[in-house]
């Protein structure tokens, strides 16, 4: 292994994780930079990363009637007012005026809810003066609502449940309908659920029931049923703009995005069609609770949009999605998604409203929640690939030659036509500092148009090692051919050994500029002056190489002499040489 080889890729990996880090996606483990180049599949949350988390109530539907809040609404009818008292007390959401706006602490859901009733001029905290919280049922993803038992001060409980609309309509006989209980009409809530969701709306149904006036906790078996309907809310969450080109630029690039949500199945097929997900089949979390893991294996990879799912949903999902041999990014924000950010190839947390256990679980967190900046990391893990791939075939190369230039003279009992300390310079200085410049190489234009390596394709393929194998030979005979015409013609060993030295690092030079593009043409001006990396440590060689051959400490050291302008030009020659053989063989091979 060359000696250099070891650091340039630590520090190629290192630049990864800064260039992420500059567009806000944090690498915790290292590794993780260069798997991003392989991901096939990325599972994504709806809401805060394809959505832009900022959901406001666009319609109430009551018994009678519903209401867009886009006009004018008069919420002094009983039905109205129920529902916006509902809503306001069964909520754990704080609003803190904050100069002209407000400091809001709370899920975005009970946020929305709560500004509804700042927005309408709702007399908040009167209200929950006059009807004070006993007890509470908090929200799980496991049973879907949340439910509130409060009094007045005339010996009166109430009990307030809100939560997704299947489940609080399934607890519910009776509806209100101006102001008085009737029978629920199932049909007409359920085609309002479902216009709703179609709309890309967030469906949130609430309900109430009085209770006895001795009752002081709240459990599971007081909202079981009995409950009476008073309204639906659906919130919008409009889909980040940013979020459908990097939707576009995901399939594009080969890579599946799927969507995995809590929320109504119409909504999430809405939201997917809105971004450009496309979605035929829904799979509901209902509908994975039925399927063996092989059935789910089966089907993952052919459904796009999952809906009404739980953290544990999602780490049935990641593990069916390997089996078929996925190389799998699942994005996570609760505590309960760590065991699958920690199953998925890459997982990865959100910065501003991922727990700190679901952060510690990830290799990566997104600081500003962005479904692009997630992209943009694929698009940087994979130039990261591409220019490891690059160091590695320029450095080897550069060891083989010299180690086959020394088999070479040992076998045929030839002068060593460098010494050790020389290969010591070329190994730790020229090659080190030509191949870190390949870590600075931007994103080819084609990165993001090509399908995901294969997971096991391992980091240089035949037709790379061909050409290291190649180029190897092709320096080692410049090498003896240069060695030997100058050592019979001046009959000086360290003139023959300086030209030696330096047609191997000017031929490095040469190839340099070869590596730049694996695959297409090198003979352009963008290839030769479009790098100031590159340039940069061309310029920093040459200068060491006029030392390393002119200066008499250096020559004491390495045994060198000063050598002419013929030399150089046989120097430059073999090197342009090696340039185009690399050139000749990209196009016979691409042809």
């Amino acid at each position: 292994i060359p000696e250099g080889l070891p650091p340039i890729m630590t520090i190629i990996l290192a630049i990864g994780v800064m260039t992420m880090a500059k567009h806000k996606a944090i690498v915790r483990r290292l590794p993780a930079v260069e798997t991003m180049g392989a991901v096939t599949v990325i599972c994504t949350d709806k809401t805060g990363t394809l959505t832009s988390n900022e959901l406001r109530v666009q319609s109430i539907v009551t018994a009678k009637r519903d209401y867009s809040l886009d006009g004018e609404i008069a919420f002094d009818q009983a039905d109205l007012k129920t529902a916006i008292t509902g809503v306001i007390l069964c909520n754990d959401a704080q609003l803190h005026h904050l100069g002209d706006g407000y400091e809001t602490h709370g899920n975005p859901i009970d946020v929305a809810l709560m500004m509804l009733g700042h927005s309408i001029k709702f007399d908040i905290n009167l209200l929950q003066k006059k009807l004070p919280r006993t007890d509470l049922i908090p929200y799980e993803t496991e049973h879907k609502f949340m439910a509130t038992l409060h009094h007045d001060h005339d010996g009166n409980n109430f009990i307030y449940v809100k939560g997704a609309p299947e489940i609080i309509l399934a607890k519910c006989k009776s509806a209100q309908v101006d102001g008085h209980v009737v029978p629920i009409d199932r049909s007409y809530w359920e085609g309002n659920i479902e216009k709703l969701a179609s709309l890309g709306q967030r469906v949130i149904a609430v309900a109430s029931k009085k209770a006895i006036a001795a009752k002081s906790s709240l459990n599971f078996d007081d909202i079981e049923d009995d409950l009476v309907l008073v309204a639906l809310f659906g919130l919008i969450d409009p889909p980040r703009e940013e979020a459908k080109l990097a939707v576009k630029e995901c399939q594009q690039a080969g890579i599946k995005v799927k969507m995995i949500t809590g929320d109504h199945a119409s909504t999430a097929s809405a939201i997917a069609a809105m971004v450009g997900i496309k979605n035929g089949t829904v799979l509901t979390g209902d509908m994975i609770d039925l399927m063996s893991d092989e059935d789910l294996a089966k089907a993952a990879p052919n459904v796009n949009v999952y809906a009404r799912t739980t953290p544990q949903h999602k780490l049935r999902l990641v593990k069916a999605l390997q089996q078929q041999g996925e190389v799998v990014a699942m994005t996570g924000d609760g505590i309960n998604d760590a065991p699958a950010l920690k199953q998925a190839d890459i997982g990865i947390a959100m910065g501003e409203k991922g727990a700190d256990l679901a952060k510690e679980s990830a290799a990566m967190v997104l600081a500003d929640d962005d479904f692009a900046t997630l992209v943009h990391a694929v698009d940087e893990g994979r130039t990261i690939y591409d220019n490891l791939q690059k160091a590695i075939l320029f450095i080897l190369p550069t060891s083989f030659a010299q180690a086959f230039a020394v088999i070479v003279a040992i076998l045929f009992g030839l002068t060593l036509p460098v010494t050790a300390v020389q290969i010591l310079w070329v190994n730790m200085i020229t090659a080190v500092t030509l191949s870190l410049a390949l870590g600075f190489e931007p994103a080819a234009s084609d990165v993001m148009q090509r399908p995901p390596r294969k997971p096991d394709a391992p980091l240089l393929s035949w037709y790379l090692l061909w050409r290291a194998f190649l180029v190897s030979l092709v320096l080692v005979a410049a090498i003896f051919g240069l060695f030997i015409f100058v050592y019979y013609r001046d009959f000086d060993l360290e003139i023959a050994r300086t030209v030696a030295v330096n047609v191997l690092v000017i031929g490095e030079i040469m190839y340099l500029i070869n590596c730049r593009n694996l695959r297409k043409s090198s003979i352009n001006l963008q290839t030769f002056f479009g790098s100031r990396p590159i340039l940069l440590s061309i310029l920093v060689v040459l200068v060491l190489q006029l030392l390393f051959t002119y200066v008499p400490l250096m020559q004491s050291f390495f045994n060198t002499a000063a050598i002419g302008l013929d030399h150089w030009s046989y120097i430059i020659g073999a090197a342009v040489i090696v340039f185009v053989l690399v050139e000749i063989e990209k196009a016979v091979l691409r042809v």
